[in-house]
């Protein structure tokens, strides 16, 4: 028997797409939260959402980080 109520495994992200990234606010580059599954831009103060393995880099989507 299978449980379905539990999350779905969290894949890391391709390396070499995190190397091309950058924060669209201030153009530098994101630091990968495996764990929150979010890039982090520590300059712009902004945590980007990965939704099913999509990095989704739109400010309006962003968390605000704590000071």
């Amino acid at each position: 028997m299978t449980d379905k109520t539990a999350a779905p495994p969290r894949a890391d992200i391709d390396p070499k797409l995190l190397e091309a990234l950058v924060c669209p606010m201030s153009r530098t580059p994101l630091r990968y939260d495996r764990k929150a599954q979010e890039l982090i831009s520590e300059r712009a103060g902004l945590a980007y959402p990965i939704r099913d393995g999509v990095p989704i880099m739109l400010p309006d989507e962003a968390r605000q980080l704590d000071p």
